[in-house]
């Protein structure tokens, strides 16, 4: 099936928006990615797309799937796919963030598309609670082992397992708040928009400490950033993750 390009993303996005709820076989238009972030779209921009289908056999718009152009990407997916795409134990559980602030541009299922997508926009309380345990004993994890690799004289391998603990410090910010953790590139744009609560944890001051620690490692950086995480985890109960290792939160206190 082919489509036809506009002379802009806009015309682009037109045409095909207008084909599609022609269909009768397409059940919803649900748009997501920077042109949903306001102030991220640039001349580069194109439009992220997803195509609910009733099934899967229900319109040739179905070849479509995973089109891209310069103006537009399409995600082309059927209703009862939709349902769980980006949810927990997912092999496509990454996508969940590109439905959080995703609009609703065709709906013609009396809302049943909205309602969908409101449920993966924020972390359930049972979820949340479920994620905050996980990542927090990842992160704790790779912590640990970053500052003993440090402390045993090899901070070559002590910097690679701190970078990899940014991404879990990440996962349990953003969980303790029942927020899906952003891609990394509306990270600054979450924490300015939708702060996290704390003043440690506003972009100005969150984002200067995890490039640190990419950088570098830098254990007194690590340490502080395993302070404030601890005392927002406990605050929350989560005290059976951390308690759990013992005397070797120690290696994470230590100024």
């Amino acid at each position: 099936m082919h489509i036809t390009s506009g002379d802009t993303p806009d015309d682009t996005l037109a045409a095909f928006t207008a084909r599609a709820a022609a269909d009768p076989g397409v059940a919803g238009l649900v748009l997501s990615g920077s042109r949903v972030h306001d102030g991220m779209p640039t001349v580069h921009s194109d439009y992220d797309l997803h195509v609910i289908l009733r099934d899967q056999h229900a319109s040739p718009i179905a070849e479509l799937d995973w089109f891209r152009s310069a103006h537009l990407d399409l995600v082309v997916i059927p209703l009862a796919e939709f349902r769980t795409r980006g949810m927990p134990g997912r092999p496509d559980s990454f996508a969940r963030y590109s439905y959080v602030h995703a609009e609703v541009l065709l709906d013609r299922l009396d809302g049943t598309i909205a309602r969908i997508l409101d449920e993966k926009r924020t972390l359930g309380e049972t979820e949340a609670r479920a994620a905050v345990d996980g990542w927090l004993d990842a992160y704790v994890n790779q912590t640990y082992r970053s500052l003993k690799s440090y402390r045993d004289g090899r901070p070559a391998m002590g910097h690679l397992d701190a970078a990899e603990s940014v991404p879990y410090a990440l996962e349990v910010l953003f969980a303790l708040h029942r927020r899906v953790r952003p891609y990394n590139k509306y990270l600054q744009w979450e924490l300015e928009r939708q702060p996290l609560g704390e003043p440690r944890w506003e972009a100005g001051r969150l984002l200067p400490v995890l490039r640190r620690i990419l950088a570098d490692g830098d254990p007194p950086t690590q340490r502080a950033l395993f302070t404030g995480i601890e005392e927002g985890a406990r605050r929350a109960g989560h005290d059976r993750v951390l308690d759990s290792w013992g005397e070797d939160l120690m290696l994470l206190r230590q100024s």
